[in-house]
């Protein structure tokens, strides 16, 4: 079992050695739709139509073909076991996966050649192909930044990969009460959507925030929405209360 020891994680990089660890370990459950990543399963169809739609928009494309993604280039950054890189690649990206973690990787990469799906994982940080010029259409940074030591920093590093006329997509907690209540004692504590300590409420970050690291990183944030949970209904869904989930899209301006 890894503990944050055993992460290779180099200083002053984007990743907390801490943080990596708590999904490494779990990284056997990525896939178990009712195991400790059920919440992602459960949110994936609205982040999807949010993704799909978002980029149909931008790239002129339509929404309900079978492959409207086709010939884009896709990076899902801290991919865990590829819960957004396999939906991306059915819908005709070409998807490469990264993530901190080689026990995620393996899942991933797994999991993929078990459904027949092309896709380029490897165990690298932003910063890692930055340094190798490698920009994409699309960057899906979700559910990430909360998590990483420096966010301003992390958000400049993922603007480099974005390629000019593409896109960025971000995926965050806000830091309100409303927050604190429901997003971390409650999903974690109550509900136990999550295990315990999977958060830490001081690191959510505020849309205002999150706005501003993107603009100072070159690119203009074209859509906000919020991600609430239905109970009548039983599922997540679209919505414009951005007071826990929300989700955002930001442009790099064509050359």
């Amino acid at each position: 079992m890894n503990n944050a020891d055993d992460i290779d994680i180099r200083p002053g990089g984007t990743a907390s050695a801490a943080e990596v660890a708590q999904f490494a370990v779990r990284a056997d459950a990525w896939w178990d739709p009712e195991g400790d990543f059920a919440p992602l399963h459960r949110i994936n169809p609205a982040r999807l139509t949010f993704i799909r739609d978002n980029a149909c928009s931008i790239f002129t494309r339509d929404a309900f073909g079978p492959t409207p993604l086709v010939g884009l280039r896709v990076l899902d950054l801290g991919c865990g076991g590829g819960l957004l890189s396999e939906p991306m690649a059915r819908l005709g990206a070409a998807v490469t996966g990264i993530d901190a973690a080689p026990e995620n990787i393996e899942a991933a990469a797994d999991h993929a050649a078990a459904g027949g799906l092309d896709i380029t994982y490897r165990c690298a940080l932003g910063e890692d192909l930055a340094r190798e010029g490698a920009q994409f259409d699309i960057v899906l940074n979700m559910e990430v930044i909360e998590h990483v030591p420096d966010p301003a920093v992390f958000v400049a590093i993922c603007a480099e990969l974005v390629a000019p006329g593409g896109l960025m997509f971000m995926a965050t907690l806000n830091r309100t009460l409303k927050s604190l209540a429901l997003g971390k004692v409650g999903a974690e504590y109550v509900l136990r959507w999550v295990p315990p300590g999977t958060h830490d409420w001081r690191k959510f970050v505020r849309p205002s925030e999150l706005s501003g690291y993107l603009r100072r990183a070159g690119l203009d944030v074209s859509a906000i929405s919020g991600l609430s949970y239905n109970l009548r209904r039983n599922e997540w869904e679209l919505s414009g209360d951005l007071g826990v989930n929300y989700m955002a899209v930001a442009r790099r301006r064509p050359n």
